[in-house]
């Protein structure tokens, strides 16, 4: 079997605050392979995007601290790099869409001068060969007349537009590794079908592995191999996407397929859709034991004591639950 294109190994990240110091995540583990696209699934809160802005080293230090864990990229520690090697890494190798792409473009540059800088900084282009090259990639996310969106600003483009200017960018280099944090995030739902289509295909044409962030499940049936389940900073269900997603092994995962809208169900009166009492705890006031215990129907008197340790399931499958898979 071929080495994972990365290999997140026990990551744990806090932030130095007034209230002293929390721990946003605590301790996670896993490998993203080759031309696979895996999705970091959870509520807003869990630690998914603090976790993959820390793999491009990202959080600002301070206040943020990787206290422990590995990052492997290629045989290197991620977590060991000095600033010009990973400036080096960032955007050639390892590519980034960020979650709004109206507050991640510069809105004072034209998108061609944004687009032309990264080629610049990692190729040896000349500056008229790096806006052929950003027009031929506007044209490859089908943006149409690619040159005249090089010369105009954020602003000047609709949502969908500029996510796709996002995903351009993050391909100029041709990167083994695209994170994509919350693609599809304020986008109509036409759009949002026309975004995972694209990365989709972008995906099977370069071979590039993906990393997903999402708290949509519509995106992870769409596009995902494999699914990491995230709560309270830590993993608490993963295993293949269809699998997970038809048999949950944990209360949490159970809760957030449960709150997924179905077609035709709320037509009944006095329907209501199914939802996940309470919300994801704040940092300086994690449960004891389980973290899910308060807000999880199938709770016992261990739950509250005593912390699940992550377990091995048939099929390539983990979760982290006393209580055994059926029981739900």
């Amino acid at each position: 079997m071929s080495e994972p294109e990365l290999d997140i190994q026990n990551l744990k990240i806090s932030f130095s605050t007034p209230r002293g110091k929390l721990t946003a995540v605590n301790g996670i583990s896993f490998q993203l392979n080759q031309g696979e696209a895996l999705a970091l699934v959870g509520e807003s809160g869990c630690g998914k995007t603090v976790s993959a802005l820390s793999i491009l080293r990202l959080l600002p230090e301070p206040p943020a601290e990787i206290s422990s864990g590995k990052i492997l990229f290629s045989g290197q520690n991620l977590l060991s790099l000095n600033a010009k090697t990973l400036q080096d890494l960032r955007g050639r190798s390892i590519a980034m869409v960020f979650q709004d792409p109206m507050t991640s473009l510069n809105p004072v540059l034209t998108i061609g001068e944004q687009m032309a800088e990264t080629l610049l900084r990692h190729t040896t282009m000349t500056r008229q060969e790096a806006l052929q090259k950003s027009a031929d990639l506007l044209s490859r996310v089908d943006l149409p007349s690619p040159k005249e969106k090089l010369k105009q600003y954020p602003h000047q483009l609709s949502g969908g537009m500029r996510q796709r200017v996002m995903i351009a960018m993050a391909l100029t280099c041709s990167p083994r590794i695209l994170i994509a944090d919350e693609p599809t995030t304020a986008l109509d739902v036409l759009i949002q079908a026309q975004i995972l289509e694209l990365l989709e295909s972008l995906k099977k044409e370069t071979g590039m592995s993906m990393l997903i962030i999402t708290h949509d499940l519509g995106v992870v049936a769409e596009i995902a191999q494999r699914v990491l389940i995230m709560y309270a900073g830590e993993i608490v269900e993963s295993g293949p996407a269809h699998a997970l997603l038809d048999n949950p092994l944990h209360p949490y995962t159970r809760g957030l397929i449960a709150s997924v809208p179905k077609l035709g169900a709320l037509k009944k009166k006095g329907a209501r859709l199914e939802e996940i009492p309470g919300t994801v705890p704040s940092l300086d006031q994690r449960p004891s034991g389980c973290a899910f215990h308060p807000r999880c129907a199938w709770a016992i008197e261990k739950c509250k004591t005593q912390k699940p340790q992550l377990r091995e399931a048939e099929g390539e499958r983990q979760w982290s639950c006393h209580l055994e898979p059926g029981s739900l």
